[in-house]
């Protein structure tokens, strides 16, 4: 009997837990995949698991889900969570399998959106040794190779391992017409069109202040360029009145809060003018009706970064989630958990950020008993989490979302909870259209 109770021991298998011991559901592989991809800074390290290890489980779960799932979220991770690598190495994951490999040729096209992801999805290809393309893989890029013009294909023809005319080479794309075999020519030949971007301006050498000042004057950097190199013109001395009048005119459209937040640490001289531009990116938000709680996960391992190149904070993504909540909820009370709960004041933008993260020490993670504490009625309550709770976590008191801002492999937001992958907006506009079709 002893023996026969081992080997029975054996076929149990132990319930998954977070890295913080909280004990969590087991997911779906399709879940799994989309939770390792959906807020992957890919092979960069996370606070719980290294880039390697995240990259390794993606590679596992492409053949465990269905190819149309796969590509699904490939497309999924790129157009609305704005993520470049990670849906690139889904796509050369579903190279490999004669289950998936079929639809590689029509979600190249979907996944490739700037130049330089032709050549970085080769090297993708090739990062376990150099082999031949697939038919699908060739035929892909040779679909989207074509939609590039000659400023993109200058702006991203960089000296790396793999080039854009390699590329070409591999892939044998046709041309649209002449004056595209032209611009290819070019290519091949080295001869293309110097781009007027900051990139090459700045490598030309000369002198920065004059250079960051042609191209705010000429209105030449985009609004993300424009804010993440706000440090390195301060440094220039380029005249404020400049950086203001181009912070006044950016395009806000399709800037998440958080890319303000995130500039506004390095440029906190700015943040006036940084505010005023993210309320223009919030104007005319539709409203979620009723009273929604906004739960924040301040922790300690929220404050890490989401890559190691960047200075952007996994609680830069929460904090632009809640601030994009408060516009967006018709009325809207705000809490943060770590070891406690706390109630933040009612303030708005870059005010909401400061109570939010002076709300508390940065510590454990207790999402479960913080849960139990909310004591007012909502019609929902909406989670921003890396979902590693030290205790268990209860079901909602009525509609309850989640939302996972990382890559850990279990995770505390599924059964009761409606769970949301990622920190793009595309995430909020789930919960709206997810109520609407509810009460349609």
């Amino acid at each position: 009997m002893k023996l026969n109770i081992l080997k029975l021991a054996h076929l149990v298998r132990p319930r998954p837990r977070t890295y913080e011991g909280a004990p969590a559901l087991t997911i779906t592989p399709e879940q799994a995949l989309r939770r390792s991809v959906m807020a992957s800074m890919l092979w960069e390290s996370e606070f719980y698991e290294s880039g390697e290890t995240i990259a390794a489980r993606i590679r596992s779960l492409v053949p465990q889900v269905d190819a149309e799932q796969v590509a699904a979220i490939a497309v999924e991770a790129r157009s609305a969570m704005k993520l470049r690598h990670a849906p690139l190495l889904v796509v050369r994951e579903m190279a490999r399998y004669a289950t998936h490999r079929g639809l590689v040729g029509e979600v190249l096209p979907r996944v490739i959106q700037r130049a330089d992801e032709l050549a970085e999805f080769v090297a993708i290809y090739w990062a376990e040794g150099k082999v031949p393309l697939s038919g699908q893989v060739k035929k892909g890029l040779a679909a989207t190779f074509p939609k590039f013009d000659e400023y993109a294909l200058a702006k991203y023809d960089r000296a790396s391992v793999v080039r854009l005319r390699d590329v070409l080479f591999l892939c044998h794309a046709k041309p649209r017409d002449a004056e595209q075999a032209a611009v290819w020519k070019r290519l091949v030949d080295g001869e293309l069109a110097t781009p007027d971007t900051w990139e090459v301006a700045l490598s030309s050498g000369g002198d920065k202040r004059a250079h960051w000042s042609r191209l705010l004057s000429e209105r030449k950097l985009g609004a993300l360029a424009l804010l993440r190199n706000l440090r390195n013109m301060q440094a220039a001395g380029v005249d404020e009145r400049l950086v203001l009048g181009a912070l006044a005119t950016m395009k806000t459209d399709r800037v998440l809060p958080f890319r303000f937040l995130a500039a506004a640490r390095y440029a906190p001289q700015w943040e006036e003018a940084l505010e005023a531009a993210m309320f223009r990116a919030l104007a005319d938000v539709p409203k979620l009706p009723g009273r929604t709680v906004v739960l924040v996960d301040v922790s300690g391992s929220m404050t890490d970064r989401l890559s190691g190149r960047n200075e952007m904070r996994r609680t830069d993504a929460a904090y632009g989630l809640a601030v994009l909540l408060r516009e967006m909820c018709e009325r809207v009370a705000v809490y943060t958990f770590s070891n406690t709960l706390k109630l933040v004041p009612a303030r708005r933008g870059f005010g909401l950020r400061d109570a939010m993260d002076a709300s508390q020490p940065h510590m454990a993670t207790y999402l479960g008993s913080a849960l139990d504490r909310i004591e007012e009625r909502y019609d929902r309550i909406i989670v921003v989490t890396d979902e590693q709770s030290h205790d268990r976590v209860p079901a909602p008191k009525g509609k309850g979302y989640v939302i996972n801002v990382a890559s850990a492999k279990n995770g505390v937001g599924y059964g009761a909870w409606m769970h949301i992958d990622g920190f793009s907006e595309a995430v909020v506009e789930y919960i709206r259209a997810m109520e609407e079709q509810a009460a349609a």
